[in-house]
């Protein structure tokens, strides 16, 4: 499997006449790095994950309270438009599958508020609760939109957040690497990456709005980011788009009401490198490649 450091000349697929990514070239990548297609999560996780947001359980909703009642069946219904997964109940197990042709309307669909954005620099927030996979291509983001005169906002580095984990409360820090909010350990010196967590928590976004405020400003008028960050930020009203698995309905219910603004299905804990060709197609789409 190729690794794309470059991709086009590198794998013998073609780029684009900017020097990007060529759709054709990003639909192969998705399939064969398993982004999409035939994905690493399993369809009976998947389906538990939606048993459990037909039942309101705070820990699948990543910070959205749902205006419909959102049964099981419509769940399902949902993501198989959004993402492509088997709309059919009887399909219990076995790896989860997303249309790779979803994945890149959806990216379109993204990368063109990012560019807005830039047009407007409009100040723009950037978390992740993916830390250790999806960094790099949120890090790219804000280096292009700073470079763009978008004030990419750090509200509340250093607050420490009392958050439910399956080991109990555990107290974590607000962090930004590289203009990416992400949730360490409390205590953990310096901002490697390494001393990110995993998190589906709305509480770290709302703790950055909220010191956002309180110092007066300004706030984000775009978050970007997956999890608790975009149904968090979408929840209380500021335009979010994002990243997001089959295993996590909250973000397209969350779109399907109007909440948040683009969610783009994809498998988010393959190898950090393989998400590289996605942001080099967002950035050359939004008109901010280099």
């Amino acid at each position: 499997m190729c690794d794309y450091p470059s991709v086009g000349a590198a794998c013998g697929r073609p780029a684009d006449e900017h020097g990007g990514v060529g759709t054709e070239a990003l639909r192969a990548h998705l399939v064969e790095a398993r982004l999409a297609g035939e994905i690493a999560t399993l369809r009976e996780t998947s389906l538990g994950r939606y048993r459990l947001f037909a039942a309101r359980d705070p820990r699948v909703l990543l910070g959205l309270d749902p205006d419909g009642d959102w049964p099981m069946g419509e769940v399902l219904r949902l993501m198989g438009q959004k993402c492509g997964v088997s709309a059919d109940p009887a399909h219990t197990s076995g790896p989860d599958v997303i249309d790779p042709d979803r994945t890149i309307a959806a990216l379109d669909g993204f990368a063109d508020r990012v560019g807005e954005a830039a047009g407007r620099r409009t100040p723009v927030l950037l978390g992740t609760g993916h830390p250790h996979r999806l960094l790099a291509f949120y890090a790219a983001l804000a280096d292009a939109l700073s470079s763009a005169g978008c004030p990419v906002l750090t509200p509340a580095y250093g607050c420490h957040v009392d958050m439910a984990t399956r080991f109990g409360v555990r107290t974590r820090s607000l962090a930004y690497v590289r203009g990416v909010a992400l949730m360490r350990e409390a205590g953990a010196r310096g901002a490697s990456v390494a001393g990110g967590v995993h998190t589906h928590s709305p509480l770290p976004v709302r703790t950055a709005l909220a010191a956002a405020a309180d110092a007066g400003g300004p706030l984000p008028g775009l978050v970007i980011g997956d999890h608790g960050w975009v149904c968090g930020a979408g929840q209380l009203g500021i335009e979010a788009v994002g990243l997001a698995d089959t295993d996590d309905p909250a973000p397209f219910v969350g779109q399907a009401e109007g909440r948040v603004s683009v969610v783009v299905p994809l498998d988010d804990s393959v190898r950090s490198g393989h998400y590289r060709p996605l942001v080099r197609y967002v950035l050359n789409r939004s008109g901010l490649s280099r």
